[in-house]
């Protein structure tokens, strides 16, 4: 359940763990993370390979076992691996560590959607396959990224203008991309839509999110959009928390990263709080009053706690979200959180 954190060895004592720190290994010495677990795949099922730390030469190997760990460290540690450019490895076993959550009132978190009971609300775990996943990164990783003040960007469809919070429906950036296909086919049957929901989604913002960055409490723009909202996470996890506010709390600035009742002095906002968790590879879907009347909001976070589970971050996590543009005002029942009706 996402990306574990793993301790530096410590001279040499740690026992035998199915996670191996290899040393000499890694994307800054020209060896991809694709081509590390290729290779150490060789003696085992391989769960994840993963930066040890910012050098990009240092690697953990995590296998689903102790006896694969302990049949690649025979084999390769110490010794030219041909699989690996013929570089010679320096292996030691590590072991997984937990880290420290961040300091934060905390709130129940969810792995299904159906317990947190917020109407329209609906999350569809595996949504995509693993292959599809880095089939899907690779293709936007090989377009131009537009750069925020903390995260990564890349709009298609239409671009999404931060400074209004909404879309310039004259400038249309063309169709949705071809490497988006099998995810739009795929959308027609997801759980919670009824047969007269409209799938005809042309908007699409890839976020990319370092360690620790997440996203300000916000409800998107009604006018902007129409009432389905898509959003596949890949490559790491997160937390989503949902608040639905008793005051009259309309819009606030997404670009801040500090929390909303920061942003409003000396003003208590009184709210209900939920949480999901959000793994690599799921499809979220708000509708109804969860898209149109409860904010979401991913927490600044490296840690995530997870019932009794501490979950860190990936190096990145990519979500795609899709939407349609909304070309007149929006009529939704939830007046108060409404830009087109307050």
């Amino acid at each position: 359940m996402g990306l574990p954190r793993f301790t530096s060895p410590k001279g040499g004592d740690v026992v035998s763990s199915p996670h191996l720190y290899v040393a000499n290994c890694g994307p800054a010495v020209g060896l991809s993370i694709e081509t590390i677990s290729s290779a150490f795949g060789t003696y085992g099922e391989v769960e994840g390979v993963y930066a040890a730390d910012e050098s990009g030469t240092r690697v953990i190997v995590s296998y689903h076992d102790k006896s694969s760990s302990q049949a690649a460290m025979k084999a390769l540690n110490g010794h030219p691996c041909c699989s690996l450019g013929g570089r010679t490895l320096h292996i030691q076993y590590s072991v997984q560590s937990l880290g420290k959550a961040n300091k934060i009132a905390s709130v129940p978190v969810s792995t299904s959607a159906s317990d947190l009971d917020i109407p329209g609300l609906y999350l569809m775990h595996d949504f995509v396959t693993a292959q599809e996943e880095q089939e899907l990164l690779a293709a936007v990783d090989n377009r131009p990224w537009s750069r925020l003040a903390k995260r990564r960007v890349q709009h298609y469809g239409y671009e999404f203008c931060y400074d209004i919070r909404n879309v310039n429906t004259s400038q249309h950036l063309g169709e949705l991309p071809s490497f988006m296909s099998p995810v739009l086919e795929r959308i027609g049957s997801f759980q919670g839509l009824d047969h007269a929901a409209d799938t005809s989604l042309d908007q699409l913002t890839v976020n990319e999110y370092p360690p620790g960055v997440g996203l300000s409490p916000h409800i998107d723009t009604h006018s902007a959009f129409e009432g389905l909202i898509f959003s596949l996470s890949l490559a790491g996890p997160c937390i989503m928390e949902f608040r639905k506010y008793t005051t009259n709390v309309w819009q606030e600035d997404s670009t801040s990263s500090s929390d909303l009742e920061n942003q409003i002095p000396g003003k208590k906002l009184n709210f209900i709080r939920k949480a999901i968790y959000l793994p690599p590879r799921s499809m979220l879907l708000l509708s109804g009053e969860a898209r149109y009347a409860w904010h979401h909001y991913i927490p600044h976070h490296k840690v995530d706690k997870v019932n009794d589970s501490l979950i860190r971050r990936g190096s990145r996590r990519v979500s795609f979200t899709l939407r349609k543009v909304r070309q007149g005002p929006c009529r939704c029942e939830f007046p108060q959180y409404c830009d087109s009706q307050r």
